[in-house]
C-alpha cells in the first residue's frame, strides 16, 4: 500500500521511545532515496521535524558522530527538552550556527547508521530504504556530479565497512521500496523475528 497516511498513524500509535518522542530511523545506503522518502513521510506526519545525520558527519568523521548525536539530541529529547545540534557546513567544513528540535510526538533521523547499535536503545522503529549498495551508490554519483567524485571513492569505502563492523538492515522493522508511485512497506528482519513493534499492512 502505497497511503503514507495510513502508516503514517500506525507510527503516531508506538509507543514512546527517546523520553515523549517517537525516534523513528530511516536508514539505508547513500544515494537510495531516504531524503526523498523521508521528506514525505514527514508531511505525512504532519510536519514531523527530521534530523539529517549528513548534518552531524564531518569529513573527517563520515560515522563517528554517535556521541554528539548523544550529547545533543537524544540525550535532552529523552529529557523531555528541546534538542539543539549545530550542523555542519559540508562546502566551508565548519560547524554553522545551532538549530532546535522541539521533543515532537514523532520525529525522523535520516541517514546512513541511523539504525546502528548506539542509536537503536532510542528508537520506536527502523525503516529501511531498499536499494543494493552498488545501484545506490552509481545514483548518488550521478546526482552529485563528477565534482564529488572523489569523496564518493572515499565514502564507498567507509560505508562498506561501516556497515560491516555496524549493519543495520537486520534490525529494520521496515524495507521501504520505491513504487511508480508511493511506496510499499514490506516486513523487516526484526518482523520476521517477531520483535517489531510495527505492523505493515500485510500483517492485518
Amino acid at each position: 500500500m502505497n497511503d503514507l497516511a495510513d502508516h503514517a498513524r500506525r507510527l503516531r500509535s508506538l509507543p514512546p521511545s527517546c523520553g515523549p518522542v517517537r525516534l523513528i530511523a530511516v536508514d539505508g545506503h547513500a544515494g537510495s532515496g531516504k531524503s526523498t522518502f523521508t521528506g514525505q513521510l514527514a508531511t505525512a506526519l504532519g510536519g514531523a521535524p527530521v534530523l539529517h545525520l549528513d548534518d552531524l558527519a564531518t569529513h573527517d568523521e563520515l560515522f563517528a558522530w554517535t556521541d554528539r548525536l548523544r550529547d545533543q539530541v537524544l540525550d535532552p529529547l529523552s529529557r523531555g527538552e528541546p534538542a539543539r545540534y549545530a550542523p555542519y557546513d559540508w562546502t566551508a567544513r565548519r560547524f554553522g550556527p545551532h538549530r532546535t528540535l522541539e521533543p515532537a510526538p514523532v520525529l525522523l533521523v535520516e541517514g546512513v547508521g541511523a539504525g546502528r547499535a548506539a542509536v537503536r536503545p532510542f528508537l520506536a522503529g527502523v525503516l529501511w530504504m531498499e536499494g543494493a549498495s552498488a545501484t545506490s551508490w552509481a545514483r548518488g554519483r550521478l546526482r552529485d556530479g563528477p565534482a564529488l567524485s572523489g569523496f564518493w571513492d572515499g565514502w564507498t569505502v567507509a560505508e562498506r565497512r561501516h556497515f560491516a563492523d555496524d549493519p543495520s538492515y537486520p534490525f529494520a522493522d521496515v524495507v521501504i521500496r520505491r513504487m511508480p508511485t508511493g511506496y510499499a512497506w514490506l516486513k523487516g528482519p526484526r518482523v520476521t523475528a517477531g520483535t517489531s513493534r510495527i505492523i505493515t499492512e500485510s500483517e492485518g
